[in-house]
């Protein structure tokens, strides 16, 4: 499986400043609720957040630093410390370590590719509580980590019947990073969304091989609405350049990650975006309490429509989107909630017309992590 890689120059002294000048501790007193256990996460000064790029990038990060500022208001005794840019090698061990070294006693690795870093802070530490976001830990999980994550493919099914009743080609253009499952299960889920209410619509896919690389957003960009694409959107975690490569051609948007209608007055159809902090501040409250280790959160911890309170959600719809429109929606978001509701209930089948998934079986939140084919009416190969 491919991982997330983003290099950044000079990343040690943005890192450095960074935490020198984001430690956040608002003035309202509360109380902290902690164990007098020595579980792993308790007595510690500070929680850390570290993020792969920069925390106002109208995606990714930007959804992370805000989540990262409601657990500073929920713990007010607690400074919370904040990295940007930090890159998925060495590097990201190095900003937990100074973050230990600050107090922390809770970290939060944010991005994909900071998993080995994480395990290795981990381990080095047993008195910490390393968590990590998006990935998944193979084999035994070590007693004070754990990983974390929503089934981001359910708002984008949603935000496809968007897509598929405002489209006027039946083109629909979708910007990607990498082939990991994670990507793979939106795109095919945003087709089928859109295949509900539109059999002829189509989602062109580009590659740019990278998280955040702006000029490569825009070729690709580019290169989807001269195929005919009227609506972009998109799995990149700096999200501002596609969406207003959309705005600037007519066409409409669906974003990602963090809410950017600002940017799409427009066009603007909704997003599938995160709501970080109530999973947050359960997670926090969970090892401050002394109970990390055999919790939920100590674990591979998924929670979608059908487990609990999917922390990927949809954006505030545009002036576009017609009540019909939403009431559609809100209807295929109370399927999915049911036993028998999926984005990928069978018949699923790829684009060789090969089957997937048979008829009326609903796959596993599992099995969908390890998605790794474009369904029908996807257009394009997968990126290598």
């Amino acid at each position: 499986m491919a991982t997330r890689k983003k290099g950044t120059a000079a990343a040690a002294l943005a890192i450095a400043v960074g935490l020198a000048l984001s430690a956040c501790s608002p003035a309202v007193s509360t109380s902290v609720k902690t164990s007098a256990s020595s579980a792993p996460g308790v007595g510690g000064s500070a929680i850390g957040f570290i993020m792969v790029g920069p925390k106002d990038d109208f995606g990714y990060n930007q959804a992370v630093y805000e989540g990262s500022q409601v657990i500073a208001k929920k713990y007010p005794k607690l400074k919370v410390l904040t990295a940007e840019n930090v890159p998925e090698d060495d590097t990201a061990a190095t900003t937990m370590e100074q973050m230990i070294s600050r107090g922390a006693k809770i970290i939060f690795a944010t991005s994909y590719g900071h998993l080995d870093a994480a395990l290795k802070v981990a381990a080095a530490h047993p008195d910490v509580v390393v968590i990590q976001q998006g990935n998944t830990i193979a084999g035994k999980i070590p007693t004070n980590s754990g990983t974390y994550f929503g089934t981001v493919y359910e708002p984008m099914y949603l935000a496809g019947i968007a897509a598929g009743l405002g489209t006027k080609t039946n083109k629909l253009g979708y910007v990607y990073a990498f082939p990991i499952p994670q990507t793979i299960a939106n795109i095919n889920a945003f087709e089928r969304g859109a295949q509900t209410v539109n059999p002829k619509v189509t989602t062109v896919t580009v590659a740019t091989n990278s998280w955040c690389d702006p000029a490569a957003q825009s070729e690709a960009a580019k290169s989807l609405l001269s195929q005919g694409a009227d609506v972009l959107t998109q799995h990149q975690d700096c999200t501002s350049t596609v969406i207003k490569a959309a705005e600037s051609a007519g066409a409409m948007t669906v974003g990602y990650h963090a809410n950017a209608e600002s940017l799409a007055p427009k066009g603007w159809l909704t997003g599938a975006v995160w709501n970080w902090g109530p999973l947050y501040t359960k997670i926090v409250q969970t090892v401050l309490d002394g109970k990390f280790v055999g919790s939920e959160f100590n674990a591979n911890y998924r929670v979608g429509y059908k487990t609990g309170t999917n922390p990927f959600v949809l954006a505030p719809y545009g002036p576009d989107v017609t009540t019909a429109s939403k009431d559609k929606i809100t209807a295929a978001k109370a399927f999915l909630t049911t036993e028998k509701g999926s984005p990928f209930v069978g018949p699923v089948l790829d684009q060789t017309g090969a089957t997937k998934v048979s008829d009326g079986v609903v796959p596993t939140y599992s099995e969908i992590d390890a998605m790794d084919y474009f369904v029908q009416g996807v257009v394009g190969n997968l990126a290598k």
